[in-house]
Parts: C-alpha cells; structure tokens; sequence
C-alpha cells in the first residue's frame, strides 16, 4: 500500500513539471510571436490586425521591448474590463468601433484559439492599441484642434511622466476602468453634456419627432392638422408636458407657452409664434441635435483638462460668460459676439488687469473702413462721438488742421481715439487679457441688443451685458465693492486695477449647451464650424500624439 502511495505521488510530481514546462514553454511561444508581430507591424505602413488598424505602434513598439514581450492580457477578466469601458464611450459621443469592440468581443469568445501563439500576440496587440486610443482620445480628443483652426493656442502637452511607464504600469496594476474613469473632463459642464446626450438619444430611440408642415404663422386661436402635429412635436422634446386638452387641433395658451419655452432654448425670440424660423427649428432632425452635442463634447476634450480652480469662459455661439469659481459656475451673464465677418477667435488667455473708464483707439480695419469715411461725410462727427486725432505718441491733433477729403486716396498717418464717457464703445470697464487678436471683453453702450436671442454684433470683441458685477467678483478679494467701483467710474478718470490673481479667461464655441437644471439649448451655427467636427468623429480613427508623448517615444 505504501509502495502504491509513493508511485503515485511520484505521477502528480512528473505530472506538475510537465504542466509547467508546457505553459514556459507556451508562453515563451507567445513571446517569440509578439516580438515578430510587432517587428513586423513596426514597419508596415499601415499596420492591421485582425481587420483592425493599429494606431499607436510606436507606443506599442516601445513598450513590449520594456516588458521584454511578457504578455499583459492573458487574464480575461482584464480583457471584459477593457471592452466594458470600450461600450462606454458612446456616453462621450463617440463610436466603440474606433476602439476594436468587435475584435476585443472576438477574444473572449468561447471559441477562441486559446492555445494559438499567434492569436494570443494578435490580443496582445489590439488590447493595448485599444487602451491607448481610449486614454488619448478621452484625455484630448479624437481630433485635433489644429487641423480644423491654425490659431489654436490651447495646449495639447501631455503632463505624465514617460507614456511608456505609465501604459506600464496600467498593465501591471490591471486597473484600466479606475485609470480610464479619470482620463476625461473632470467637470460641471462635460456632465451636463453627457446628460443631455443621453437625453436626445432616448428621443431618438422613441422615434423622435414629427415634422411641422410649412404653412401660416401658427398662433392661438390656429386650428387644424399643423397644431396638432406641433404638439406632438413639443411634447416629444419635452417642451410640452400638460395634458392634452379637449381640442388637440387648437392652439391654446398651453401651447403658446410650450412654444416660447421652445424659442427660448433654440435662441429665437419668444414670441410665442410659430413661423418660419421655429419650423425650420422645431423641423431640425434628432440626430442633427445629437451631433451638435457630440460636437460640443470633442471641444470640451480638447480644453477641459489640467483646469485651474477659477476661470472665466465665453461661450461665443451660446452669447454667454460663465464664471468658474472653485470648479464651480458661480456667475453668467449675456453677451454680444463678433459678425460672422468679424468672427470672434476661439482662444486661451489670461486676464491680468482692469480698466475703468477707457478710451478707444480705433483699430486700423475699422478706421480705414468705417470711421473715416464717417467724417468725410459729417465734419462733425468726432464731436458727437467724442473722438480726438492723436499721433501715435498719443498727442492730440486739431482736426481742423487736417484734409479729411485727402484721406481716402492718401491714406492717415494719425489715430482716432474716443475719450472715456458712457457714450464710449468699450462702454465704462473693459478686462484685459492681451492677445494677438486685440479681443478683450467690456462694457457697451449698445444695451438694449441684450434682448435679442441671437447677439452678433461686434468686430470680435466680447460685450458683457453685466460688466460690473463681473467686476465686483473679480476684485472683491482686493477691497473693491460696487461703492469703491461706482464712486472711480463717476470720476470719468482712467483707471486701471491689476487682479492680483490673474485669471484664466476661455474663448470657447459650442451651438449646444445644458444648464444646471438640465435644459439644453441649442444655437444656430454661428461661423459655420460644426461640421467639420461631425465629419470628423465619424471618420476612422486616426491617433496623433500630443506634444510631450511624442518627443518621450522618440528618446527611447
């Protein structure tokens, strides 16, 4: 019996080395495999795997040469992981076929070829392009801002340590959903957007809405087919919510309501008034909505990141600043944007003072084509518009010294400045954050254009509709009230005031945008820069690596 039992232990012995001289021996198969493959990929133009096309060799190449191709994805759990985060970017607006979803799907098939060298590389391979096209795209974007504006200044610099080490360590540590959780915009306003996606997506997904028929204005008292398809149609937006009432064919004051509300959040005037700007609106398709905001999402990638505590944005198609304040919005207020030909520039920059009561040197454009043929027509303009010659020191000029008819074919070697004064364009505070563009953001005379729900009218400048209690925020840390700002803008003496924390200030563009109750509202296409976005995402993916994982990838 003691014999049997020796011989036996002495089988399951024989039997655990062979068991694992196998898996050595498999995984050192692996290996050799992965080494060749990504050799191979590493010098196709156009590298493919498995239909798929790998985007991010260079990273790939660099870190299994780290790992000296010890696989990373052989548990499968971690593998489900990666493709449940994968499904999860159509919450971003994104497409999970960008990300290898069928072929990561394919790897945990129950008939995969667990045992093949090759296949297992091949997994190797897309599971890691896969994460890497995940941690780039939510961290920055899938596109890059450059290609679609020449002028962008926001930076697209990566502030990790070495991306190889830190692709490592992922892989090491297997907690790819915690570090993904984190990659994208960590903030208010990409929360309200993924809500609304979510929002127009079950519209979507119900059927969406109906169209409006053209026709007369609808107003109340309307009766007919039309009123009765505008209901559903507002009710299918959530713009309508009471019960139907006894004549659905008639427009009520239920309905007018809904209809304002409508205008309301697509940037017409509330008149309550169906014609034929609200049905070209109430007629946009759903998916036309969902787009705007997948648009309004990739913009946020591409600048809501590495954010400061405070800052200040301007949403240029929306005709609104927010001010953030410990991550928080604290302040909007309305403002006027530059003319689709004085399109306001999308921009980074930092205020860094204040400026009450200031005077206005016209800029060169605006004089050559406005104000000088204004007072060769009216000799008396400067005076109404209180405006003085200087020469470019800054000297005032008489102008009765000067030949203004000779101007228009011998040009003017002085500058035109309008003195300090409620009258002034820049109104009575203007705030400076220095740009190549000469786009700052102040006070206007012109207050009753508020009032209009689409407020285009400047040369790019942004005027504020509540320039001082913007003013109040900003220097109340500084011993300013709205007392101690009244009393310097009554003494009609230029003044300026440093921030002694100066402010980060975001010159942004979204044609759609959520509140903090949720409503979303959407804009007309101001400058006409939505579609190439949408074009964009929807073309195959294309990885380019931002500044600082480039030049790290190249030193190795």
């Amino acid at each position: 019996m003691k014999k049997n039992k020796t011989t036996f232990i002495f089988i399951i012995i024989c039997v655990v080395a062979l068991t694992g001289v196998s898996t050595a021996s498999a995984q050192s198969a692996v290996r050799e495999e992965l080494r060749k493959r990504v050799k191979e990929l590493s010098s196709t133009p156009s590298p493919v795997v498995d239909g798929a096309p790998i985007a991010a060799i260079p990273l790939i190449s660099k870190l299994y040469e780290q790992r000296e191709y010890e696989p990373a994805w052989t548990n499968l759990e971690m593998v489900r992981e990666l493709l449940d985060q994968v499904l999860r970017v159509v919450d971003h607006g994104l497409s999970p076929d960008d990300f290898h979803a069928g072929q990561l799907a394919a790897r945990l098939n129950p008939g995969r070829r667990t045992n093949d060298p090759g296949f297992a590389a091949d997994s190797e391979i897309l599971c890691t392009d896969a994460l890497a096209r995940l941690a780039v795209t939510l961290r920055f974007g899938k596109l890059d801002p450059t290609d679609y504006d020449p002028a962008w200044n926001f930076s697209r610099k990566i502030r990790a340590r070495d991306p190889v080490e830190v692709f490592n360590q992922i892989l090491v540590k297997g907690n790819v959903a915690e570090r993904l959780a984190v990659a994208g915009p960590q903030n208010e306003f990409y929360r309200r957007f993924q809500k609304a996606l979510a929002q127009y997506r079950s519209i979507l997904a119900k059927g969406g809405w109906p169209t409006v028929a053209a026709g007369s204005v609808l107003k109340v008292g309307a009766n007919g087919p039309r009123v009765t398809t505008l209901r559903e149609r507002l009710r299918a937006s959530g713009d309508f919510s009471g019960p139907a009432p006894a004549d659905r064919a008639l427009f009520d004051e239920g309905l007018e309501d809904a209809v304002k509300h409508f205008q309301i959040r697509h940037g017409i005037d509330a008149d309550g008034k169906v014609g034929p700007r609200s049905i070209e609106a109430l007629n946009i398709p759903v998916e036309d909505r969902i787009d705007q905001i997948r648009a309004s999402l990739e913009r946020m990638r591409w600048v809501f990141r590495d954010l400061p505590d405070n800052y200040l944005i301007i949403d240029i198609a929306g005709f609104h600043a927010y001010l953030i304040e410990g991550g928080k919005q604290i302040w909007s207020t309305r403002v006027q944007v530059g003319k689709p030909y004085h399109a306001t520039p999308v921009f980074k920059d930092t205020m860094r003072y204040l400026d009450f009561n200031p005077t206005w040197t016209i800029p060169p454009g605006i004089l050559r084509k406005e104000t000088l043929p204004a007072i060769r027509r009216d000799p008396d303009y400067l005076r109404k518009n209180n405006m003085s010659v200087v020469t470019m020191a800054g000297k005032v000029v008489d102008p009765s010294t000067i030949d203004w008819p000779a101007t228009a074919s011998k040009g003017f070697s002085y500058m035109i400045r309008q003195e300090p004064g409620p009258w002034n364009a820049l109104g009575r505070v203007k705030f400076m954050f220095p740009n190549t563009y000469m786009v700052y953001l102040h006070d206007t005379p012109s207050k009753g254009l508020f009032t209009r729900s689409e407020r285009a009218f400047s040369h790019g400048c942004i005027r504020t509709e509540n320039p001082f209690d913007l003013a109040t925020l900003l220097l109340d840390d500084q011993g300013w009230d709205r007392a101690r700002i009244d009393k310097v803008i009554a003494s009609k003496k230029n003044t300026r005031v440093n921030l002694e924390k100066p402010l980060p200030v975001m010159l942004l563009y979204w044609t759609a945008e959520a509140d903090q109750n949720g409503t979303v509202f959407f804009r007309k296409d101001l400058y006409d820069r939505d579609t190439q976005i949408i074009e964009g995402l929807d073309e195959p993916f294309l990885i380019k690596p931002p500044e600082g994982a480039r030049k790290a990838l190249e030193r190795r």
